[in-house]
């Protein structure tokens, strides 16, 4: 009894190793993975406008700082080119002040969340808001085409009788064991930004802020 008692200990013991091992590099494996899951949990949600889902994935204060920031540097940095030398352009800063409060709430929302998912940031143009979402069709009837002259936020080829805007390409990566950067570039020479994910715990991960730069 003694001996078979000592057999099972010996058989048991790695086992119970290589249940360890498992579970540790499956708990490793989604660790790595969690932040890809986020992104497309939180674009998903943001595409229809699941606000629940939306909120559990988005820090909405350091959004919309984050936004604040990125906006006023966009906004300088254009007033800096467009009137470099010029007694107008204090008056130009004081309007650009004044935008930069009305459109980070306007992207500070599950609309502007799927905006900046969809490769539309924010341009800091006057009454610039992230485009609504589409109308769901009533009783599974096709959504009608855009009028003639519509657009959405994001400017729209189609409307002109142009190719529709491509999707962005799009990269995404670590950048830090807490940070999570998804990078935009409509195509070559195109002005790049990014949305970056902080780490919220082991596994979830939350949208924090955007870089109007890239």
């Amino acid at each position: 009894m003694a001996g078979l008692v000592r057999m099972r200990g010996r058989v048991g013991r790695p086992l119970l190793i290589a249940l360890t091992v498992i579970v540790i590099v499956g708990v490793l494996g989604y660790a790595y993975a969690s932040p890809y899951v986020a992104l497309e949990r939180l674009k998903r949600a943001a595409d229809s406008r699941d606000v629940q889902t939306v909120n559990e994935y988005v820090d909405y204060p350091a959004l919309r700082e984050s936004l604040k920031l990125q906006v006023t540097g966009l906004l300088t940095r254009r007033l800096d080119v467009q009137h470099n030398g010029n007694p107008l352009a204090a008056i130009g800063a004081m309007i650009g002040v004044a935008l930069i409060g009305p459109l980070v709430d306007a992207y500070a929302t599950p609309d502007g969340v799927a905006a900046l998912l969809n490769g539309m940031p924010p341009r800091g143009e006057p009454g610039e808001r992230p485009p609504a979402p589409p109308a769901a069709p009533a009783d599974g009837a096709t959504a009608p085409p855009p009028a003639p002259g519509s657009g959405s936020g994001s400017g729209s080829g189609a409307a002109n009788g142009q190719t529709p805007p491509q999707p962005p390409q799009t990269t995404a990566g670590y950048r830090g064991v807490n940070e999570f950067v998804v990078s935009y570039q409509h195509g070559v020479g195109d002005t790049r930004y990014s949305a970056i994910f902080r780490r919220n715990g082991l596994f979830m991960w939350k949208l924090s802020a955007v870089d109007l730069n890239g």
